[in-house]
């Protein structure tokens, strides 16, 4: 890359950032995202009091997947270990965090933070759990207000696209967030071809490419609001020209999942290697709104 990308803090190699989910539940996959180019990993999101006995599954369709899961089963005590590891190799990992309340998730924070963890990531749109279906700015400004008030470490609180998304991104904003990820997954169904009941029996999470436009139109419009933050973008990353989509509409950087399903480290090879090249053959060009990524970060 032309230059370093700089998010939460921390110096990246690039702004591809492979995002939280069942990927990033293992230290080994991690460490091997990492070792595949990553510019940053986002931990599967750590909740200290996940659901149990859930049928989490995953729905493959033609234009990404649908699935049902919703925080890593593993404990904080585990991820503490894991995370301690990570910080002392000083390696760019993101931690996503999610609690039942505003002050379990403070606390959650201020324990990732003696890890030495450098970023964080609030977890707490997720639809899959009753809560993030109907997500609202007051209940995002009391779970990033109360992480704020906990830890110094920076973090980005990651929300939905979709209605209401300004007040919530604003209402995060003033909390004191110090960037806001956008999206997390979408609502979504899909019907089975014989029984015509819908799959996984609801509405789920949806990601893959068919949220990308979406997300960029969101950016977009976050950005031509004036919004202060930096933004990452996620939803729908296949290759390096995504990545630069997602850059010229005002992100800072762009996450990476839903195609790593298919073939995770050759994959992300691939994406990594296609940024940097769109980015060393000039295609690195400011964004398209008012607003450039230099005055987007958070110094």
């Amino acid at each position: 890359m032309a230059a370093t990308t700089h998010v939460l803090g921390m110096d990246l190699a690039n702004p591809v950032v492979v995002g939280s989910g069942l990927l990033t539940d293992q230290e080994r996959n991690i460490r091997r995202l990492l070792i595949s180019g990553a510019g940053a990993v986002v931990t599967k999101t750590i909740h200290p009091n996940p659901p149990t006995g859930l049928d989490e599954r995953i729905v493959r369709l033609p234009t990404g997947m649908i699935n049902s899961t919703t925080y890593s089963k593993r404990s904080v005590d585990h991820w503490m270990g894991i995370l301690r590891g990570l910080a002392r190799d000083r390696l760019p990992v993101i931690a996503s965090l999610h609690a039942d309340s505003p002050a379990e998730l403070a606390e959650l924070a201020a324990r990732v933070e003696a890890t030495g963890c450098r970023a964080l990531e609030l977890g707490i749109s997720c639809l899959n759990e009753k809560d993030g279906l109907d997500d609202g700015p007051e209940r995002v400004h009391a779970y990033t207000a109360a992480t704020r008030a906990a830890t110094r470490v920076p973090f980005s609180v990651k929300l939905a696209s979709g209605e209401g998304l300004h007040a919530r991104a604003f209402a995060a904003a003033r909390a004191g967030a110090y960037a806001v990820t956008i999206s997390d997954t979408l609502p979504a169904a899909a019907v089975h071809p014989e029984t015509g009941d819908l799959r996984l029996g609801g509405v789920f999470g949806y990601s893959g490419p068919g949220i990308k436009p979406l997300v960029l139109a969101s950016l977009w419009k976050l950005r031509s609001a004036g919004f202060p933050l930096p933004l990452l973008g996620s939803g729908g990353v296949q290759s390096g020209r995504d990545v630069h989509d997602y850059l010229r509409v005002g992100a800072v950087a762009a996450q990476v999942y839903t195609a790593l399903h298919t073939d995770m480290s050759p994959t992300l090879v691939r994406i990594v290697a296609e940024a940097i090249r769109r980015e060393n053959a000039g295609d690195g060009s400011e964004p398209v709104t008012a607003t450039g990524r230099s005055e987007q970060v958070r110094s």
